[in-house]
């Protein structure tokens, strides 16, 4: 008898463990619930349609127990090196001198950090943030500061304004109307955030900017804690859309504090949208004519999206695959 009823006992234990092993954990909404204790890695994340090419090569070094801070910059040079890319480096849309300048951030798992805007004449502005953050004293270099540095790191300088998009500048010329819309992927950003193997995370944050804007301006994709935000004992997120919102609440280091509190990555961008709605709100502004997206990533490899109003969609690879994903939104009316 008592070896009977040990053979149950293993064997109950046993069937327990197996179930357990096979559970994926389960999904409300666009987040992914682990059981306690499991960790889902590796998981790369990333903003907008290009966002299934950039993972693809991301996947390429995590799968190979790459470190997180190599798949990010892989990862997001795929879209800056793209001329049919619009939104993203080579290819860019110009500001309304016809100038493409690009801006760029990258922050490892030891909160190291680099960051370059306005750069101008650089195919990859996030391998130059690299190289700020690796090779200086400081964390952010701009305009032709930024320039004179990615030359002397052995950058080529090259003419970014493809043919395609010096002809739209020309013909927004003509009125110079500046009227930037939601949702629409000519002023978007690529953000990418990662968790490796080892169990670190990283991010890179890339972009061309809104189209036409002022010569100078700069949005929230370089700027460490707009754009992107890193913190290895918590997690990470990345933004996109439009950044003077993003800033305006600091939206990423919103999103991974929130995290810190307690929230779910889900719950956490959802916070931060309200912010932002609340601050349109405030202002007076027309909430229809602002589009902000978060995407967040904690150490478990939860992720969670969520965004002012519908038509911001993510890119995510693991274990099941790369697949494009809708973010649920605030504005459903």
């Amino acid at each position: 008898m008592a070896n009977r009823r040990n053979f149950l006992k293993t064997t109950a234990i046993a069937s327990v463990a197996v179930a357990l092993n096979g559970f994926r954990g389960k999904t409300e909404g666009n987040e992914v619930i682990l059981p306690s204790g499991k960790v889902k890695k590796p998981i790369v994340l990333s903003t907008w349609n290009f966002g299934i090419p950039a993972n693809a090569a991301a996947w390429d070094v995590l799968k190979n127990n790459g470190r997180a801070l190599d798949a990010v910059e892989a990862g997001v040079k795929i879209p800056e090196g793209d001329p049919n890319e619009r939104s993203v480096g080579y290819g860019g849309r110009p500001d309304r001198d016809g100038r493409v300048t690009l801006d760029a951030c990258i922050m490892d798992e030891f909160s190291n950090i680099g960051s370059v805007a306005c750069l101008e004449y650089i195919k990859h502005p996030i391998s130059v943030a690299r190289a700020v953050m690796e090779k200086t004293p400081h964390v952010m270099l701009v305009g032709d500061g930024a320039l004179q540095f990615a030359l002397n790191q052995g950058f080529k300088k090259e003419n970014l304004l493809v043919e395609a998009s010096e002809k739209e500048w020309k013909e927004w010329l003509k009125t110079s109307q500046y009227h930037p819309k939601a949702n629409i992927e000519n002023h978007d950003t690529i953000g990418m955030i990662a968790l490796d193997v080892h169990g670190n995370l990283s991010g890179a944050c890339t972009t061309s900017g809104l189209a036409y804007k002022m010569h100078g301006r700069v949005g929230d994709s370089p700027i460490i804690g707009a754009g992107l935000y890193v913190d290895n004992e918590i997690g990470a997120a990345t933004a996109t859309g439009h950044g003077e919102e993003v800033i305006r609440i600091t939206g990423c280091h919103l999103v991974v504090e929130l995290m810190r509190q307690g929230r779910s990555p889900q719950k956490a961008c959802e916070e931060a949208v309200a912010r932002i709605v609340k601050l349109t709100k405030i202002r007076n502004k027309n909430l229809k004519d602002i589009q902000v997206g978060f995407i967040a990533l904690n150490k478990k490899g939860e992720h969670g999206a969520y965004c002012v109003q519908g038509g911001f969609n993510y890119a995510k690879y693991d274990e099941t695959g790369n697949k494009l994903i809708d973010a649920d939104y605030f504005l459903k009316s």
